[in-house]
């Protein structure tokens, strides 16, 4: 082991006397200022680690209030940095929440708005984008999307299995060693399994052990849910020893000029929705000497954001068909409107029960408009008069009777989104600019929906992949009557799926 170190530190003394021979090189032979500038800039260029967590609520985190879970690692890291309170994703699913991280746009935009579809074949990703930027692009741990000819990664690291453990765990071993030995810029995602069911397993769990909200409340008696519950506690427990490994790593092996930030796709509470308990995301940044240790940022970012931003810190420049915007400015302390809205869409087809009721959503700091465009109340006019199809409106429009047409929330005063103010007359005006807005987004997104009631559209995979809505799945029967009833022309095909 010591021989191994004195090796590595021996490798790093000759690249910086390397470095040093060929600035002074350059000095001597005349060359310009601007092939100097060019020189120490990929020196001074920053590590960038992404961290990112599964299906964890943004609620279940010691910094973001909740006492009662083991989040020590990320609570660290927001002592030491910033910690954000309105990071959002657009969807609350894992394909489509990673494909907006790795290609600065939206899902419908970069075509993966389906759980387990593809990115559409003619975007350049983070892969291609931070390689021209001077970096290795790695990926460590859960990979979810695809295609491959778009995710190129320089270096690939799949789940390692672990004994005794729910989940598989992140490849640390390759991940130190990595560490150790980098000599040029890199931008790794770290891509954990956990917390995502299977959970661990806990027997006798209490009620006064689990931290309790307006939309779980009603099941504090329910011994199944607070076991479960409770597991899901031990499996956050799980995945912050996991990050500790990895910030001491860090800490160990690579200087200050490393951003470091950690986040989890979506909320499982809220999965398949677009409520704030499933696209509101954790999102803590530390990069010493950047970063004033301890802030906080309520300004209103979004995962398209974080390719622009990495673009940003490399020297690069987002281009004009990327959705997000770089919040540079913001770890720098600068605090400035990043984006005045965000936005969400909901696509139910191609889970396991495959129901026809989407969604889509547009929020400010303050106020959320939803669209639900199956709901129940507008189901007739969806209808077709082609039977086969009409069975399949009617029956997700059933599966989500309760859901409104139409909600608005004032977030400020109802966090938990609680109260549909959509009728109260004195929001009237703020309802009608929010949907405006949300429509005029929509169109620029290619979106299957538009603002006209009675459009409807279902979606299938190409070929036989994905759930489709005429055949079983395994948590949904469908009566064979109308199994495999549906033709060419009642759908839309996913080219990409």
């Amino acid at each position: 082991m010591i021989g191994e170190d004195f090796n590595i530190t021996k490798s790093r003394i000759y690249l910086k006397i390397a470095i040093g021979l060929t600035l002074i090189g350059l000095t001597n032979c005349g060359n310009s200022n601007k092939t100097l500038n060019k020189v120490q800039k990929a020196i001074d260029k920053p590590n960038i680690i992404f961290y990112l967590a599964d299906d964890q609520d943004v609620y279940d985190y010691g910094c973001y209030g909740n006492e009662k879970v083991n989040t020590s690692a990320v609570d660290r890291l927001a002592k030491e940095g910033m910690l954000f309170t309105n990071a959002f994703t657009a969807q609350a699913i894992c394909a489509p929440s990673r494909s907006q991280l790795f290609t600065g746009k939206y899902p419908l935009k970069n075509g993966c708005f389906a759980n387990h579809t593809a990115t559409k074949p003619n975007i350049k990703s983070v892969t291609a984008r931070m390689k021209q930027l001077g970096y290795e692009v790695v990926l460590a741990g859960k990979s979810h999307v695809k295609p491959s000819s778009v995710y190129e990664w320089d270096r690939e690291w799949q789940p390692v299995p672990k004994k005794g453990v729910p989940r598989d765990y992140i490849p640390l071993d390759s991940i130190e060693a990595y560490f150790k030995t980098s000599n040029k810029p890199f931008c790794m995602f770290i891509t954990s399994k956990y917390p995502h069911a299977k959970y661990f397993e806990v027997e006798h769990a209490s009620k006064e052990d689990i931290k309790w909200y307006p939309f779980n409340a009603d099941k504090k008696d329910n011994k199944d849910f607070v076991n479960k519950k409770a597991g899901y506690y031990k499996s956050i427990e799980e995945d912050n020893n996991q990050i500790e490994h990895v910030l001491k790593y860090v800490d160990d092996y690579l200087g200050d000029n490393t951003l470091f930030i950690y986040s989890a796709d979506h909320g499982v509470s809220g999965k398949f929705t677009v409520k704030d308990i499933g696209l509101k995301v954790p999102f803590v940044a530390r990069w010493p000497k950047v970063i004033k240790p301890g802030t906080t940022s309520s300004q209103l970012i979004h995962y398209t954001d974080v390719l622009p931003t990495f673009m940003d810190i490399a020297g690069g420049k987002a281009t004009d068909d990327m959705d997000g915007k770089s919040f540079l400015p913001l770890l720098k302390g600068e605090d400035i409107q990043i984006n005045k809205y965000v936005y969400g869409v909901r696509t139910n087809q191609n889970i396991l029960n495959s129901e026809v009721f989407p969604s889509r959503m547009i929020r400010n700091k303050r106020y959320k408009y939803i669209r639900n465009f199956n709901a129940l109340e507008v189901v007739k006019q969806n209808l077709t008069g082609k039977p086969q199809v009409d069975y399949f409106i009617k029956r997700g429009a059933t599966a989500f009777k309760k859901e409104p047409f139409e909600a608005l929330y004032d977030l400020q005063n109802d966090p938990f989104e609680q109260h549909n103010l959509a009728k109260n007359p004195e929001l009237n005006s703020m309802k009608e600019n929010l949907k405006k807005a949300m429509f005029s987004w929509m169109k620029s997104q290619g979106d299957i929906l538009n603002k006209t009631i009675g459009n409807m559209p279902i979606i299938t995979p190409k070929g036989n992949k994905g759930f489709k809505l005429d055949q079983d799945t395994p948590t949904r029967t469908i009566p064979d009557a109308v199994k495999n009833t549906l033709k060419k022309g009642d759908y839309i095909v996913i080219e990409h799926w």
